[in-house]
C-alpha cells in the first residue's frame, strides 16, 4: 500500500453535484488538470440488426452556450438531434467514430464488441484524452483515467455528444439498407426488436444485415431447439452444431464492411427515408 499524501501535497477535493448542469464533471477535471476530457457512449446495442456504431467525442470548455440543451439522443427528437450532430462535428475539440458490423457481433458477443468498440473509438481521437467519462458502466483500456457515470449521456455533456454522433450516424446507416430490404421497415425501427420487426423476420426470414446470435432472429431462420448464442439478445455463450457455425461464416462473408474507425464527420447521407445514403470512411 502505497504511503499517504501528506494534507499539504493532497489536491483540494472536487464536489461535483448532478443538479449543477451537464457541463460540470467535465470542466471540474479540466480544471485540475486532467484535460482534454473524452465521452464514450453506443448506439444499437440492443438492436436485433445493423451495425453497433460507438463514437468518443471532446468538447471545448468554452462551447457550453452553443450547444445549451445537449442531452441523451435517445430524448430528443431526429431534428433536434440533426441539429446538434451540425453542431458537434463542426465544433468539436475532436471526435472518432466507429462502425462495428453485425458478423463481428455475432462473433464477439454485444457486451465485449461494445468495450472494444469504446477503447477503440478513444485510440481514434487525434489526441490522448486525460480523463475518459463512459455511461453507466465502468470500462479499462484507454490507456487514460476512466470514470462511469451514471446516465452519463444526461450529466455529462460530453458523453452527451457521443451518444448523438453514434445514434445520427446508426441512423442513417439503417435508413440505407431500409433502401436495399425494404421489407423489414429499417428506417421505422432501425433494427430494434419491435412487433413490426419480428412479422417481417418472421415472413422473409433474416437478411445478411440481422444478428444471427439474436434468439428471434435465429427463430426466423427455422432452427430446431434454438440453442444458446454467442451474445446479444440470447442466453449464454456457445454455438453448438456445424450448420450455426457455417450460418454465422455466411453472415460474414456477405456482411457489412470490417469495423472503420473515423475521425470527424461520417458522411453517411440525411436520415429521411428513401435519401441516399451509405458509409464513407
Amino acid at each position: 500500500m502505497r504511503p499517504a499524501l501528506p494534507p499539504e501535497l493532497r489536491p483540494a477535493r472536487a464536489v461535483v453535484r448532478r443538479s449543477a448542469g451537464s457541463w460540470t464533471l467535465q470542466s471540474t477535471l479540466q480544471r485540475h488538470g486532467l484535460g482534454p476530457v473524452a465521452g464514450v457512449d453506443e448506439a444499437g446495442r440492443g438492436a436485433c440488426a445493423g451495425p453497433l456504431v460507438v463514437a468518443a467525442c471532446v468538447l471545448r470548455p468554452g462551447d457550453a452556450k452553443r450547444l445549451d440543451g445537449l442531452t441523451d439522443s435517445k430524448l430528443l427528437t431526429p431534428a433536434a438531434r440533426e441539429g446538434y450532430y451540425a453542431l458537434i462535428t463542426r465544433w468539436a475539440q475532436d471526435s472518432a467514430v466507429v462502425v462495428i458490423p453485425p458478423e463481428e457481433v455475432d462473433r464477439r458477443g454485444v457486451h465485449v464488441a461494445n468495450i472494444e468498440g469504446m477503447r477503440r473509438a478513444v485510440a481514434g481521437l487525434a489526441d490522448r484524452p486525460g480523463y475518459v467519462l463512459t455511461d453507466g458502466f465502468a470500462v479499462r483500456g484507454f490507456g487514460s483515467p476512466a470514470l462511469a457515470v451514471p446516465k452519463g449521456d444526461q450529466v455529462a455533456a460530453c458523453v452527451a455528444a457521443a451518444s448523438v454522433l453514434a445514434k445520427v450516424t446508426r441512423d442513417r446507416i439503417m435508413v440505407a439498407l431500409h433502401d436495399e430490404f425494404p421489407e423489414y421497415g429499417f428506417a421505422e425501427h432501425k433494427g430494434y426488436c419491435t412487433t413490426v420487426h419480428d412479422a417481417a423476420l418472421t415472413e422473409h426470414g433474416p437478411s445478411r444485415v440481422h444478428r444471427f446470435s439474436f434468439v428471434n432472429v435465429r427463430a426466423a431462420r427455422g432452427d430446431v431447439g434454438i440453442p444458446v448464442g454467442v451474445g446479444g439478445g440470447v442466453v449464454g455463450a456457445a454455438v453448438e452444431d456445424d450448420d450455426d457455425v457455417a450460418a454465422l461464416e455466411a453472415a460474414a462473408a456477405v456482411g457489412l464492411p470490417t469495423a472503420l474507425v473515423h475521425n470527424g464527420t461520417v458522411t453517411v447521407g440525411p436520415t429521411e427515408v428513401g435519401a441516399e445514403g451509405g458509409m464513407e470512411p
